[in-house]
Protein backbone atom coordinates (compact mmCIF):
# COMPACT_ATOMS: atom_id res chain seq x y z
CA UNK A 1 0.00 0.00 0.00
CA UNK A 2 1.42 3.36 -1.20
CA UNK A 3 0.65 6.53 0.44
CA UNK A 4 -1.84 7.80 -2.21
CA UNK A 5 -3.75 4.60 -1.36
CA UNK A 6 -3.62 5.58 2.36
CA UNK A 7 -5.01 9.27 1.45
CA UNK A 8 -7.46 8.15 -0.44
CA UNK A 9 -8.86 5.39 2.19
CA UNK A 10 -8.96 7.58 4.68
CA UNK A 11 -11.02 10.22 3.07
CA UNK A 12 -13.51 7.71 2.12
CA UNK A 13 -13.42 6.44 5.73
CA UNK A 14 -13.61 10.33 7.03
CA UNK A 15 -16.38 10.61 4.78
CA UNK A 16 -18.65 8.07 5.20
CA UNK A 17 -18.22 7.49 8.40
CA UNK A 18 -19.91 10.44 9.95
CA UNK A 19 -22.27 12.17 6.40
CA UNK A 20 -25.35 10.08 6.84
CA UNK A 21 -24.43 7.71 3.22
CA UNK A 22 -23.54 4.54 5.08
CA UNK A 23 -20.10 3.77 5.40
CA UNK A 24 -20.05 0.19 5.15
CA UNK A 25 -22.82 0.05 2.45
CA UNK A 26 -19.97 2.07 -0.04
CA UNK A 27 -17.63 -0.24 1.13
CA UNK A 28 -19.97 -3.33 0.23
CA UNK A 29 -20.40 -1.41 -3.31
CA UNK A 30 -16.75 -0.66 -3.75
CA UNK A 31 -15.87 -4.63 -2.92
CA UNK A 32 -18.80 -5.33 -5.42
CA UNK A 33 -17.14 -3.59 -7.83
CA UNK A 34 -13.51 -4.06 -7.62
CA UNK A 35 -13.99 -8.08 -6.61
CA UNK A 36 -11.82 -7.53 -3.72
CA UNK A 37 -13.19 -9.42 0.06
CA UNK A 38 -10.82 -6.07 1.82
CA UNK A 39 -9.83 -8.72 4.39
CA UNK A 40 -5.87 -7.84 3.74
CA UNK A 41 -4.63 -4.95 5.67
CA UNK A 42 -7.28 -5.57 8.69
CA UNK A 43 -4.61 -3.21 11.02
CA UNK A 44 -4.46 -0.42 8.54
CA UNK A 45 -8.49 -0.72 8.48
CA UNK A 46 -8.44 -0.69 12.63
CA UNK A 47 -5.92 2.35 12.14
CA UNK A 48 -8.59 4.10 10.21
CA UNK A 49 -11.36 3.92 13.23
CA UNK A 50 -8.69 5.18 15.60
CA UNK A 51 -8.72 8.18 13.39
CA UNK A 52 -12.22 8.92 13.15
CA UNK A 53 -12.08 8.61 17.01
CA UNK A 54 -10.01 11.40 17.14
CA UNK A 55 -11.96 13.16 14.88
CA UNK A 56 -14.75 12.97 17.61
CA UNK A 57 -12.76 13.31 20.51
CA UNK A 58 -11.63 16.69 19.33
CA UNK A 59 -14.95 18.30 17.72
CA UNK A 60 -16.76 17.16 20.87
CA UNK A 61 -14.06 17.65 23.86
CA UNK A 62 -15.61 20.18 25.79
CA UNK A 63 -19.35 18.07 25.87
CA UNK A 64 -17.13 15.15 26.35
CA UNK A 65 -15.32 16.68 29.35
CA UNK A 66 -18.55 18.17 31.35
CA UNK A 67 -19.95 14.99 30.88
CA UNK A 68 -16.87 13.25 32.36
CA UNK A 69 -17.29 15.37 35.23
CA UNK A 70 -21.01 14.87 35.33
CA UNK A 71 -20.72 11.45 35.88
CA UNK A 72 -18.75 11.05 38.61
CA UNK A 73 -21.41 13.69 40.29
CA UNK A 74 -24.00 11.77 39.31
CA UNK A 75 -22.35 8.85 40.99
CA UNK A 76 -21.82 10.80 44.26
CA UNK A 77 -25.62 11.61 44.16
CA UNK A 78 -26.66 8.21 43.50
CA UNK A 79 -24.97 7.05 46.79
CA UNK A 80 -25.85 9.53 48.76
CA UNK A 81 -29.33 9.39 47.78
CA UNK A 82 -29.42 12.86 45.93
CA UNK A 83 -30.18 11.39 42.70
CA UNK A 84 -33.32 13.03 41.50
CA UNK A 85 -34.78 11.66 38.15
CA UNK A 86 -36.73 14.54 37.51
CA UNK A 87 -33.83 17.22 38.06
CA UNK A 88 -31.60 15.88 35.86
CA UNK A 89 -29.76 18.87 34.00
CA UNK A 90 -28.38 18.11 30.38
CA UNK A 91 -25.49 16.78 30.49
CA UNK A 92 -27.10 14.23 33.30
CA UNK A 93 -30.31 13.71 31.11
CA UNK A 94 -27.60 13.20 27.82
CA UNK A 95 -25.25 10.34 30.04
CA UNK A 96 -28.32 8.51 31.51
CA UNK A 97 -29.69 8.58 27.99
CA UNK A 98 -26.91 7.44 26.31
CA UNK A 99 -26.48 4.03 28.59
CA UNK A 100 -30.23 3.20 27.28
CA UNK A 101 -29.37 3.82 23.89
CA UNK A 102 -26.20 1.59 24.19
CA UNK A 103 -28.54 -1.55 25.55
CA UNK A 104 -29.55 -2.75 22.56
CA UNK A 105 -26.76 -3.27 21.26
CA UNK A 106 -26.78 -6.65 23.29
CA UNK A 107 -29.39 -7.94 20.80
CA UNK A 108 -26.18 -8.44 18.76
CA UNK A 109 -24.94 -11.29 21.00
CA UNK A 110 -28.37 -13.46 20.77
CA UNK A 111 -28.18 -16.50 18.83
CA UNK A 112 -29.88 -16.74 15.70
CA UNK A 113 -32.68 -19.12 15.59
CA UNK A 114 -31.85 -22.68 13.84
CA UNK A 115 -28.32 -21.34 13.13
CA UNK A 116 -25.54 -21.72 15.23
CA UNK A 117 -25.25 -17.85 14.47
CA UNK A 118 -25.06 -14.68 16.43
CA UNK A 119 -27.18 -11.77 15.13
CA UNK A 120 -23.97 -9.50 14.73
CA UNK A 121 -23.27 -11.98 11.92
CA UNK A 122 -25.74 -11.08 9.90
CA UNK A 123 -24.17 -7.93 9.12
CA UNK A 124 -20.54 -9.93 7.70
CA UNK A 125 -23.86 -11.87 5.81
CA UNK A 126 -25.37 -9.30 4.22
CA UNK A 127 -22.29 -6.88 3.28
CA UNK A 128 -20.60 -9.66 1.97
CA UNK A 129 -23.25 -11.10 0.08
CA UNK A 130 -22.70 -11.61 -3.72
CA UNK A 131 -26.07 -10.04 -4.78
CA UNK A 132 -26.10 -6.50 -3.25
CA UNK A 133 -29.92 -6.42 -2.83
CA UNK A 134 -29.82 -5.40 1.20
CA UNK A 135 -27.49 -2.67 0.68
CA UNK A 136 -29.52 -1.31 -2.40
CA UNK A 137 -32.81 -1.21 0.12
CA UNK A 138 -30.92 0.09 2.70
CA UNK A 139 -29.95 3.09 1.17
CA UNK A 140 -33.43 3.52 -0.06
CA UNK A 141 -34.55 2.99 3.37
CA UNK A 142 -31.78 5.87 4.68
CA UNK A 143 -33.30 8.37 2.04
CA UNK A 144 -36.72 7.56 3.39
CA UNK A 145 -36.27 8.37 6.83
CA UNK A 146 -33.51 11.22 6.07
CA UNK A 147 -36.91 12.63 4.36
CA UNK A 148 -39.16 11.83 7.00
CA UNK A 149 -37.16 13.00 9.84
CA UNK A 150 -36.35 16.50 8.08
CA UNK A 151 -40.47 16.54 7.37
CA UNK A 152 -41.16 16.06 10.77
CA UNK A 153 -38.00 18.63 12.06
CA UNK A 154 -39.89 21.51 9.94
CA UNK A 155 -42.99 20.47 11.20
CA UNK A 156 -41.93 20.82 14.90
CA UNK A 157 -40.28 24.05 13.89
CA UNK A 158 -43.49 25.34 12.32
CA UNK A 159 -45.77 24.56 15.73
CA UNK A 160 -42.66 25.50 17.80
CA UNK A 161 -42.93 29.13 16.57
CA UNK A 162 -46.36 29.57 17.36
CA UNK A 163 -45.20 29.35 21.19
CA UNK A 164 -42.00 31.03 20.61
CA UNK A 165 -42.09 34.14 18.56
CA UNK A 166 -38.44 35.61 17.94
CA UNK A 167 -36.70 32.11 18.04
CA UNK A 168 -34.19 30.62 15.74
CA UNK A 169 -35.45 27.66 13.49
CA UNK A 170 -32.18 25.66 14.85
CA UNK A 171 -33.28 25.66 18.87
CA UNK A 172 -37.05 24.22 18.35
CA UNK A 173 -37.53 21.02 19.71
CA UNK A 174 -36.77 19.20 22.73
CA UNK A 175 -33.21 19.26 24.27
CA UNK A 176 -33.41 16.06 26.34
CA UNK A 177 -34.57 12.22 25.68
CA UNK A 178 -36.94 10.62 27.38
CA UNK A 179 -36.73 6.35 28.23
CA UNK A 180 -38.30 5.78 24.79
CA UNK A 181 -36.63 8.29 22.69
CA UNK A 182 -33.61 6.42 24.03
CA UNK A 183 -34.72 3.08 22.75
CA UNK A 184 -35.98 4.10 19.99
CA UNK A 185 -32.68 5.69 18.48
CA UNK A 186 -30.60 2.24 19.97
CA UNK A 187 -32.64 0.18 18.22
CA UNK A 188 -32.38 2.11 15.38
CA UNK A 189 -28.88 2.02 15.67
CA UNK A 190 -28.83 -1.87 15.97
CA UNK A 191 -30.67 -2.18 12.57
CA UNK A 192 -28.08 0.32 10.96
CA UNK A 193 -25.31 -2.12 12.36
CA UNK A 194 -26.74 -5.15 10.76
CA UNK A 195 -27.62 -3.54 7.50
CA UNK A 196 -25.03 -2.02 4.76
CA UNK A 197 -26.53 0.74 3.18
CA UNK A 198 -28.50 2.33 6.58
CA UNK A 199 -26.74 5.04 7.49
CA UNK A 200 -26.18 5.12 11.11
CA UNK A 201 -26.19 8.87 11.82
CA UNK A 202 -29.11 9.80 9.31
CA UNK A 203 -30.73 7.02 10.62
CA UNK A 204 -30.51 7.86 14.38
CA UNK A 205 -30.72 11.31 13.76
CA UNK A 206 -34.28 10.99 11.78
CA UNK A 207 -35.53 8.80 14.73
CA UNK A 208 -34.42 11.63 16.84
CA UNK A 209 -36.34 14.17 14.22
CA UNK A 210 -39.45 12.11 14.26
CA UNK A 211 -39.51 11.89 18.47
CA UNK A 212 -39.63 15.94 18.41
CA UNK A 213 -36.26 16.13 19.27
CA UNK A 214 -34.48 19.45 18.21
CA UNK A 215 -32.23 18.66 15.20
CA UNK A 216 -28.52 19.91 16.33
CA UNK A 217 -28.96 18.15 19.76
CA UNK A 218 -30.07 14.70 18.24
CA UNK A 219 -27.62 15.15 15.75
CA UNK A 220 -24.89 15.68 18.98
CA UNK A 221 -26.75 12.74 20.74
CA UNK A 222 -25.68 10.84 17.15
CA UNK A 223 -22.03 11.44 17.27
CA UNK A 224 -21.74 10.70 21.14
CA UNK A 225 -23.79 7.84 20.90
CA UNK A 226 -21.34 6.33 18.27
CA UNK A 227 -18.03 6.92 19.71
CA UNK A 228 -18.47 3.88 21.71
CA UNK A 229 -19.82 1.67 18.67
CA UNK A 230 -16.54 3.03 16.46
CA UNK A 231 -14.14 1.93 19.57
CA UNK A 232 -15.42 -1.08 20.13
CA UNK A 233 -15.49 -2.01 16.76
CA UNK A 234 -11.89 -1.23 16.30
CA UNK A 235 -11.23 -3.19 19.65
CA UNK A 236 -12.74 -6.51 18.15
CA UNK A 237 -10.80 -6.04 15.05
CA UNK A 238 -7.86 -4.67 16.48
CA UNK A 239 -7.67 -8.98 18.30
CA UNK A 240 -7.74 -10.24 14.89
CA UNK A 241 -5.20 -7.52 13.50
CA UNK A 242 -2.62 -8.22 16.24
CA UNK A 243 -2.93 -11.87 15.14
CA UNK A 244 -2.77 -11.22 11.35
CA UNK A 245 0.09 -9.04 11.92
CA UNK A 246 1.26 -5.58 10.52
CA UNK A 247 1.19 -5.38 6.86
CA UNK A 248 1.68 -2.12 6.49
CA UNK A 249 4.44 0.54 6.79
CA UNK A 250 4.06 2.89 9.87
CA UNK A 251 4.45 5.99 7.78
CA UNK A 252 1.79 4.69 5.35
CA UNK A 253 -0.52 4.50 8.72
CA UNK A 254 0.44 7.44 10.30
CA UNK A 255 -0.88 9.11 6.85
CA UNK A 256 -3.91 7.30 7.16
CA UNK A 257 -4.68 8.39 10.23
CA UNK A 258 -4.24 11.57 10.05
CA UNK A 259 -5.92 11.85 7.04
CA UNK A 260 -9.14 10.01 8.17
CA UNK A 261 -9.35 11.99 11.66
CA UNK A 262 -8.72 15.53 9.70
CA UNK A 263 -11.49 14.48 6.88
CA UNK A 264 -13.56 13.37 9.80
CA UNK A 265 -13.55 16.20 11.73
CA UNK A 266 -14.55 18.48 8.73
CA UNK A 267 -17.68 16.08 8.02
CA UNK A 268 -19.14 16.44 11.50
CA UNK A 269 -18.49 20.11 10.57
CA UNK A 270 -20.13 20.16 7.45
CA UNK A 271 -22.87 17.58 8.09
CA UNK A 272 -24.07 20.28 10.94
CA UNK A 273 -24.12 22.57 8.98
CA UNK A 274 -26.27 20.93 6.13
CA UNK A 275 -28.17 20.43 8.88
CA UNK A 276 -28.89 23.92 10.41
CA UNK A 277 -29.36 25.22 6.83
CA UNK A 278 -32.01 22.33 5.78
CA UNK A 279 -30.13 21.30 2.87
CA UNK A 280 -30.54 17.86 3.85
CA UNK A 281 -32.19 17.34 0.51
CA UNK A 282 -28.39 16.68 -0.85
CA UNK A 283 -28.25 13.39 1.00
CA UNK A 284 -31.64 12.23 0.93
CA UNK A 285 -31.20 12.32 -3.15
CA UNK A 286 -27.96 10.81 -2.83
CA UNK A 287 -28.64 7.82 -1.14
CA UNK A 288 -32.35 7.24 -3.01
CA UNK A 289 -30.50 7.68 -6.73
CA UNK A 290 -27.20 5.31 -4.90
CA UNK A 291 -30.56 2.78 -3.71
CA UNK A 292 -32.22 2.75 -6.55
CA UNK A 293 -29.24 2.59 -9.33
CA UNK A 294 -27.74 -0.38 -7.35
CA UNK A 295 -31.10 -2.02 -6.86
CA UNK A 296 -30.88 -2.00 -10.95
CA UNK A 297 -28.17 -3.28 -10.93
CA UNK A 298 -28.62 -6.20 -8.34
CA UNK A 299 -32.08 -7.03 -10.59
CA UNK A 300 -29.24 -7.55 -13.55
CA UNK A 301 -27.40 -9.43 -11.54
CA UNK A 302 -30.00 -12.03 -10.66
CA UNK A 303 -30.91 -12.36 -14.06
CA UNK A 304 -27.58 -12.96 -15.12
CA UNK A 305 -26.26 -14.66 -12.26
CA UNK A 306 -22.96 -13.48 -12.59
CA UNK A 307 -21.46 -9.83 -11.18
CA UNK A 308 -21.63 -7.25 -13.55
CA UNK A 309 -17.99 -5.43 -13.23
CA UNK A 310 -16.20 -8.75 -12.46
CA UNK A 311 -18.01 -11.39 -14.40
CA UNK A 312 -17.66 -14.02 -11.67
CA UNK A 313 -20.47 -15.71 -10.72
CA UNK A 314 -22.86 -14.93 -8.25
CA UNK A 315 -24.82 -17.04 -6.05
CA UNK A 316 -27.94 -15.53 -5.20
CA UNK A 317 -28.36 -17.11 -1.64
CA UNK A 318 -27.58 -15.00 1.44
CA UNK A 319 -26.39 -18.21 3.69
Amino acid sequence: MTIIDAIIQGVVQGLTEFLPVSSSGHLAITQHITGVAGESNLFFNVMLHVGTLVAVAAFYHKLFWSLIKEFFRMLRDIFTGKFKWREMNYERNLIVMLIIALLPLFIMFLPVPGTDMKVKDLADIFSGAQILLVTALSLLLTSILLAVGARCNKKNSTASFKHMKGSSAETKGRENYTVLDAVCVGLMQVAAALLPGLSRSGSTLAVGEMRGINKQKALDFTFVLGTPSILAAALLEGKDAIKEGVQVEPLVILVGVVVAAVVGYLSILLFKWFLKTDKMILFIVYTALAGAALTVVSAVEIMQGANLFTGQPAALSLF
